[in-house]
């Protein structure tokens, strides 16, 4: 969430800053219009109940000055009976602007630092960095490699769930497993996140103080006849475990890793990526999350990142990082750089990996606080980055690793890192 104070002092540099997201966020009938039009109420009744205020206590003054007196005072005592229906009036009115102003908060997204790119969308994103050497030649695509190995089953995850599900066998299964410890090892014991376990269902309340909600309600799984929601992403449960908390300043910062299954509708992807595993209902993720103090946010999304990027290292899989414009950022974050892996089937490389800081947005939203060296709290900065989406890197792991044996039968190398998870085994050929 916003600044309300910022709201209001740097209303002009946060309105510039929004435009460049998108100047339909500060169009008329946006939410921020409706915003600064109910703050503009919330004013004049802060004005009219310090009036009301004022002449209650003139009336009171008066009357107890009629009273020692010994004069009739109905006529004040009836003046100070309607001043306090006005105010009780007033009040509920000034309750209902507050719920309304903010409720226009929370679909206002999060103003882009200055260090953003401009731009509208991915095609305006500017490579910061690449590691490794693309592969070059013909590779088939994952799908194809792995219904050939016999690992990758897509007919029955249609047949069990529908379409953008998919069903792993034998090795593959098992390269997902060993991902999963693989990444949660790395990140708990070389770069200090606590691992977590959190549930893979949140409320409405957990999902709004990370900013899923209310903007992207279409895109969850809903539970029927229930108020919550499977979990699009471990960043959700695990930043609000510390939901309405006031952290001690000497335990900044906090870093958690977790594993988690996540669910999302894709509501707004009809058309892209329908075949394969690269855009699924149900995937796995390994989610990397850091509350820091805000001073440091920047800095801990570059450490972040790197730590996300150790993976793709270890696995021998080339990649880039990206910065993204303002047009293409998430609506909570602040600033954010995506690792893209390089797929050989695609001839591009495809985000694996989304790191963001999002300032004290989240923070607010849900919430979290630490204490100044003065005592006063103040919302802590979160930032986060999947440590690696699982799915996605099986397969660049199928297609970087594809080859075809002397005798023209595929089989895909195991990355060195991960022969230990995979019982020792080098390499999937089919059965």
């Amino acid at each position: 969430m916003i600044d309300r104070k910022a709201f209001r002092k740097d209303f002009e540099q946060m309105q510039q800053a929004l435009a460049r997201r998108d100047e339909g966020l500060v169009a008329k009938g946006s939410a921020w219009a409706r915003a600064h039009a109910l703050d503009t109420v919330q004013r004049d009744m802060k004005a009219q109940s310090e009036a009301l205020q004022a002449e209650r206590n003139r009336v009171s003054k008066l009357i107890g000055q009629k009273k020692r007196q010994g004069n009739d005072a109905s006529e004040e005592l009836a003046r100070m009976s309607e001043v306090g229906k006005q105010s009780k009036q007033l009040d509920a009115e000034a309750k209902e602007a507050e719920l309304a102003f903010s409720n226009a908060l929370l679909e206002i997204p999060n103003p882009p630092h200055g260090s953003v790119p401009d731009g509208v969308d991915e095609n305006d994103n500017i490579e910061i960095r690449r590691w490794g050497e693309p592969r070059q030649d013909d590779v088939p695509a994952h799908w194809d490699i792995g219904e050939a190995l016999g690992i990758l089953d897509f007919d029955a995850g249609v047949k069990l769930a529908g379409s953008r599900f998919s069903v792993l066998r034998g090795a593959a299964a098992r390269l997902e497993r060993a991902l999963i410890q693989f990444m949660l090892d790395m990140h708990a014991d070389q770069h200090h996140y606590e691992e977590v376990w959190v549930p893979a269902i949140a409320n409405r309340k957990t999902l709004t103080g990370t900013g899923q909600l209310p903007k992207f309600e279409d895109d969850l799984y809903r539970l029927e006849g229930e108020d919550a929601f499977l979990i699009p992403t471990a960043e959700v449960p695990v930043t609000n475990l510390y939901q309405d908390n006031i952290i001690n300043i000497a335990d900044l910062p906090i870093k958690h890793c977790a594993y988690s299954p996540c669910f999302r509708r894709e509501a707004g992807s009809a058309g892209r990526d329908t075949r394969g595993m690269i855009r699924q209902h149900q995937f796995d993720k390994v989610e990397l999350v850091q509350l820091v103090h805000p001073d440091d946010a920047l800095t801990a999304l570059d450490e972040l990142t790197q730590h996300a990027a150790a993976v793709l290292e270890a696995l021998e899989l080339p990649y880039r990082v990206v910065d993204l414009c303002a047009g293409d950022i998430g609506f909570s974050a602040q600033k954010t750089f995506d690792l893209e892996v390089w797929l050989p089937s695609h001839s591009c490389y495809r985000e694996i990996s989304s790191c963001s800081s999002f300032a004290q947005f989240q923070g607010r939203r849900a919430g979290i606080r630490f204490r100044t060296e003065s005592g006063k709290p103040e919302a802590v900065a979160t930032v986060n980055g999947s440590g690696l989406a699982i799915g996605r890197t099986l397969v660049a792991i199928l297609e970087n690793g594809w080859q075809i044996d002397e005798n023209g039968n595929d089989f895909v190398v195991i990355p060195e890192k991960l022969r230990s998870y995979m019982g020792g085994l080098a390499k999937i050929s089919a059965a």
